[in-house]
């Protein structure tokens, strides 16, 4: 294939990557909206390095499958190395963020212009939050599950994600505080036994 046909390609192409824990609605609307712009979407799961994540890895991608499992032209895959690395190593060219707030898109400009640096060929393209979603973030999640409960989950996450989240949160409160902490790279909250 021509090099043009090659980049023409890798442009329907996108990944869509985050750390997804756990994933929620929010991020839900992101891809449902994604897979319509692009011929393929891979969900790319990551490691954070700075993060204690609720899930594994492994349960992470396995919440994910199940969610997009409707979706004919999505793949979720987990990945540990720079995100720019990940999307050339699929064949992808773009990267899909949702932004659901100003702090966000501090944030993803900053990212963006690492990427760019990084790998200039490599695009990312941002969707806004549907506003139903915008102040959802999985810290959010995490925080109405440990004092709300699974009705309180409901209007957050897909339903088959609240019991998986309630059990690691039981799960926790044996080991110990957990430490939170958000996009923006605040000061972590630290959540006691």
């Amino acid at each position: 294939m021509p090099a043009k046909e090659t980049r023409r390609a890798a442009n329907r192409k996108a990944v869509f990557a985050g750390t997804f824990d756990p994933i929620s609605l929010g991020h839900l609307d992101v891809i449902r909206r994604g897979r319509e712009l692009f011929d393929h979407l891979v969900v790319g799961i990551g490691v954070h390095p700075t993060k204690k994540s609720l899930f594994t890895i492994d349960e992470r991608i396995a919440l994910a499958r199940r969610v997009v499992e409707p979706f004919d032209n999505v793949s979720v895959e987990g990945f540990e190395e720079l995100t720019v690395q990940y999307v050339r190593r699929v064949g992808a060219r773009v990267i899909l963020r949702g932004l659901r707030t100003l702090t966000d898109m501090e944030y993803e400009f900053g990212m963006t212009l690492t990427n760019q640096k990084l790998d200039p060929e490599i695009e990312t393209v941002f969707l806004m939050a549907d506003g139903q979603y915008s102040h959802v973030s999985s810290s959010l999640v995490r925080q109405v599950a440990r004092f709300g409960g699974a009705d309180s989950l409901r209007p957050f996450v897909p339903e088959f994600v609240i019991e998986p989240i309630l059990a690691k949160l039981r799960e926790d409160r044996e080991d110990g505080p957990t430490f939170d902490y958000d996009k923006g790279g605040s000061a972590p909250t630290i959540t006691p036994t």
